[in-house]
């Protein structure tokens, strides 16, 4: 996402939007290279501008180069097309060719015993990025039971691979396609934040009073 002045004037003093890095505290972020500004997006578009909050923020740091010293740099232009040829790798990998095959002679033989079988990852940010899971190892056991319980909401499989300080990587999440992605997010989030909050209020204190632990908005993609 490009520099822009329509960013908070918070977003404009920090480095993330400016650079294209991922999550430092975020294993997960790290080996998957997820750019930490789609976590910024996700806190910037459900806030206001004017009352935006982030516990995020990571001031500019400004360098001085030696003189005559000139960065290279990738136009949008560029990364771009890099994109569109990754993606279309992807797409004319023996893997995927062999997986649209088979589904196509299935269809052909038996179109009625075709089904959906959906995964999903999902991730979203605790409310204003906080990051009140720095001491996630002292709970990881019961957030993660408290994920996997969400599975018998809609009779797929939940699983939590990351609790990062301030959001969570939630993998694998089935779906037979009679559900969507808003509504099993939904669903999840609230399942996960009354239980989070009834039992482990050390947490909920961390927020202020009116304030909810998970971020309305939310990252998704398939995954299988």
């Amino acid at each position: 996402m490009s520099f822009s002045n329509d960013l908070p004037e918070k977003c404009q003093r920090c480095a993330k939007p400016t650079i294209s890095s991922v999550h430092n505290n975020c294993k997960f972020c790290l080996e998957m290279e997820i750019q930490e500004e789609v976590l910024c997006y996700l806190n910037r578009c459900i806030q206001e501008p004017a009352e935006f909050e982030c516990h995020a923020f990571q001031p500019i740091l400004k360098l001085v180069d030696p003189p005559g010293t000139e960065k290279p740099k990738l136009s949008t232009g560029h990364k771009e097309t890099l994109k569109t040829e990754s993606i279309n790798k992807f797409l004319q990998s023996d893997k995927i060719k062999y997986k649209k095959a088979l589904a196509l002679q299935k269809l052909n033989s038996d179109p009625n015993g075709i089904f959906l079988d959906i995964k999903y990852h999902f991730a979203w940010n605790v409310t204003h990025r906080r990051p009140i899971f720095e001491s996630h190892k002292d709970i990881f056991s019961f957030v993660y039971g408290t994920f996997s319980k969400c599975s018998e909401l809609f009779g797929g499989f939940v699983s939590l691979l990351w609790l990062a300080p301030d959001h969570v990587h939630i993998y694998y999440v089935d779906s037979d396609g009679e559900h969507s992605a808003e509504t099993i997010v939904k669903e999840i989030k609230q399942f996960s934040k009354n239980t989070i909050c009834t039992e482990l209020t050390e947490l909920k204190e961390k927020l202020l009073p009116e304030i909810d632990i998970w971020d309305d908005a939310y990252f998704s993609e398939t995954i299988g």
